[in-house]
């Protein structure tokens, strides 16, 4: 007898529908066709011991599985489910009538439990697209798949009970989730705010200038000046996320499988990856691609901590990223694209003793050392970032006051109101939505300068020997600084303040 089950495989963030033909003739053995991965063939163990442990048997004849289209790669012990229900439907054990209108998905215990699997909100997207009426998944799962609207959802903790709702018609719990209710719902605040933050105020101001542009920052700083600090509250004055966000971003996470019992992720993500981390971790990839950190941080935050740390071979993974704001990994077979527009916030000792320039710390470090230690950040790298800006330590009197500084609810609001004019200036333009997105063309167009402000920003790379790619970043981040006034024109004033970030770019740091 011939029984079809449907499940899914995900590739990138995006699913595809697999069907699952189980055949059952006389004879001995059990073959599973159509490029199946390990952990699928060793799944018959588990789908043995869970139906024996349940009243049910892999019967003792010829089984013969195919997973079409038998020329996809299928990965992960998520078909269990779907595999011990076409054995028990072709075998005739149990009776399935409406087998076909579902999407079936689950890892197995030997006791019948069901496991989470990775993936399950693409695979709801596809599942509604293709015209399922439900997708039956692990409860753990439940929350992240009902997000998807028009189709029923249905977690389950034991094959059991999806066994008796096809051969007994006994009802399912349906998960309802009221997506955008969720969504609002869980607009809490983060848990870091920039009250906390004592003294340090040009810093708050250049994060908020980061934050209203979407500009790339680096913080070069002593230790214990308060980088990392300041770095954690930066997701408290972004923008909140808009629900298409919050989709994207969720279902990022759900393809690696940290979305159990979250539903909609409705902050945005903060990574702050180690300097060990592979160049395969932090871009993606492996012999089964999965997302690394950078798509993790898509529509957030990629803190990294002391950045001239990481191997320079990591770091240069990150320039096309940077710039495409996607990332793409190729294989013999096929090629799946990850989304990663994010904000690139790194951190850095000035010298390697951590004391450059400041003039009460003994110099540590010879100039070859500074040489090898700044050589680690290559200028591609560096022309990819908008404001490079000095943070000093607080001195105790800072350290020592009652007041709290500005909240991040109040920053929260500048920011979010320079965002809705750029939202409002790039309408018509594709892939361009606020100013550190912006290209030569786009700069020359929106950041025009009177004759003061250009004579102005060509004294300055004269005098301060500014390198030239310098240029445009100050434009950009000039522009910003304008909108925060809610200004049109792109004044002196907004020129000599987007200056002031670009230490990096000075004589004496990068030689």
């Amino acid at each position: 007898m011939l029984t079809k089950v449907f499940g899914s495989a995900v590739f990138g963030v995006e699913a595809t529908t697999i069907t699952v033909e189980v055949n059952i003739d006389k004879g001995v053995g059990y073959h599973l066709v159509g490029l199946p991965d390990n952990a699928i063939k060793e799944s018959n163990y588990r789908i043995a011991a869970a139906l024996l442990n349940n009243g049910y048997k892999i019967p003792g004849k010829k089984i013969t599985i195919n997973m079409a289209p038998a020329d996809l790669r299928k990965e992960g012990s998520a078909y269990d489910l779907t595999l011990a229900l076409g054995i028990l439907t072709a075998s005739g054990q149990i009776k399935a009538n409406n087998l076909e209108k579902y999407l079936i998905m689950g890892e197995l215990s030997l006791d019948g439990s069901l496991q989470p699997i990775k993936g399950a909100l693409p695979i709801a997207v596809k599942a509604r697209e293709e015209g399922f009426m439900g997708f039956i998944l692990p409860k753990d799962n439940a929350m992240e798949a009902a997000i998807v609207s028009d189709l029923q959802v249905y977690g389950i903790e034991n094959i059991k009970e999806v066994i008796d709702f096809f051969d007994k018609d006994e009802p399912l719990e349906q998960t309802i989730v009221d997506t955008r209710a969720e969504f609002y719902k869980k607009l809490d605040f983060p848990e870091f705010d920039f009250s906390d933050v004592k003294g340090q105020e040009s810093i708050k101001r250049c994060m908020e200038i980061a934050a209203a542009g979407g500009h790339n920052i680096i913080l070069i700083g002593p230790p214990g000046s308060g980088k990392t600090m300041l770095a954690k509250r930066l997701p408290s004055i972004l923008p909140p996320m808009t629900l298409h966000e919050a989709l994207e971003t969720t279902k990022i996470h759900s393809v690696v499988g940290k979305i159990k019992n979250m539903g909609l992720m409705s902050q945005r993500p903060f990574r702050s990856p180690h300097h060990t981390i592979s160049d395969v971790a932090l871009v993606g990839g492996g012999a089964y691609p999965q997302p690394g950190e950078i798509s993790l941080s898509h529509n957030g935050v990629l803190f990294l901590d002391e950045l001239p740390e990481f191997k320079r071979g990591v770091l240069e993974v990150m320039r096309q990223p940077l710039e495409d704001r996607e990332v793409t990994i190729s294989r013999a077979r096929f090629t799946v694209t990850y989304p990663s527009s994010f904000m690139l916030v790194a951190s850095m000792n000035p010298s390697p003793g951590g004391y450059f320039n400041d003039p009460d710390a003994p110099v540590t470090s010879s100039p070859a050392e500074m040489q090898r230690y700044m050589g680690k950040i290559s200028g591609p790298l560096l022309d990819r970032i908008d404001i490079h800006i000095e943070v000093t330590p607080v001195p105790f009197e800072k350290l020592s006051e009652d007041r709290k500084g500005e909240s991040s609810v109040e920053i929260r609001k500048r920011v979010t109101a320079a965002r809705e004019l750029q939202t409002e200036r790039f309408k018509e333009l594709e892939n361009v939505h606020y100013n550190a997105q912006m290209n030569t063309k786009q700069i020359r167009e929106y950041c025009k300068l009177d004759e003061a402000s250009k004579l102005l920003l060509k004294n300055a790379m004269e005098r301060l020997n500014l390198s030239a790619r310098a240029y445009d970043r100050i434009l950009k981040v000039a522009r910003t600084i304008a909108d925060l006034e809610n200004t049109d024109a792109v004044s002196g004033n907004h020129i000599s303040e987007a200056i002031q970030y670009r230490s990096l770019d000075r004589e004496g740091w990068l030689g």
